[in-house]
């Protein structure tokens, strides 16, 4: 799974909205340049679930229930979050509130052909999009283990699993 963080999040009432990724701009990643391509979450019929710092263990809501939606617009993905009454949404509540949060992130898949590279430019054309992430801190956009992810164009699934397992494991040692 990979990650991407955005800065644009906005309070209002006990509801997160925002973008969770946008359009055509460029991310510099290690040694190479990312942008997504508009139509690249046309695959949102899954559930998707809305998550504190990338933690499975802190549901801030999911699409199946409806406290997440989303929609592809002319930016990039949209979302609206009604933050649940635990203690992550009203930290997550706290923080927007005074604007300490760091921003949006998203994990995804790339499914094969859902990427097109032309030398050291990636475009995202297909994402399978598994989850959206409330940042606290800093958004891990340009973190070790994207650039790890990343960086392994070509390599199969298996590798790049066991490459985002180390990183995580090492940045938390």
């Amino acid at each position: 799974m990979e990650r991407r963080a955005f800065p644009e999040v906005r309070a209002a009432g006990r509801r997160l909205e925002g973008y969770a990724a946008t359009f055509n701009t460029e991310a510099r990643i290690a040694g190479f340049t990312e942008i997504i391509a508009p139509g690249a979450f046309r695959a949102l019929g899954s559930d998707v679930l809305a998550l504190l710092d990338h933690d499975p263990g802190k549901v801030l809501g999911r699409t199946r229930s409806g406290t997440l939606r989303l929609l592809e617009d002319a930016k990039g993905l949209a979302f609206s979050l009604d933050l649940p009454d635990t203690q992550a949404g009203r930290d997550v509540l706290a923080l927007a509130e005074r604007g300490d949060l760091g921003g949006m992130s998203f994990g995804f898949t790339v499914p094969k052909g859902g990427e097109s590279w032309q030398g050291t430019r990636r475009t995202l054309r297909t994402v399978g999009l598994a989850e959206i992430s409330v940042v606290q801190a800093w958004p891990a956009y340009s973190g070790t283990e994207i650039a790890l992810r990343a960086r392994q164009h070509g390599a199969d699934a298996e590798r790049r699993r066991r490459a985002l397992i180390l990183a995580e494991a090492t940045k938390w040692a």
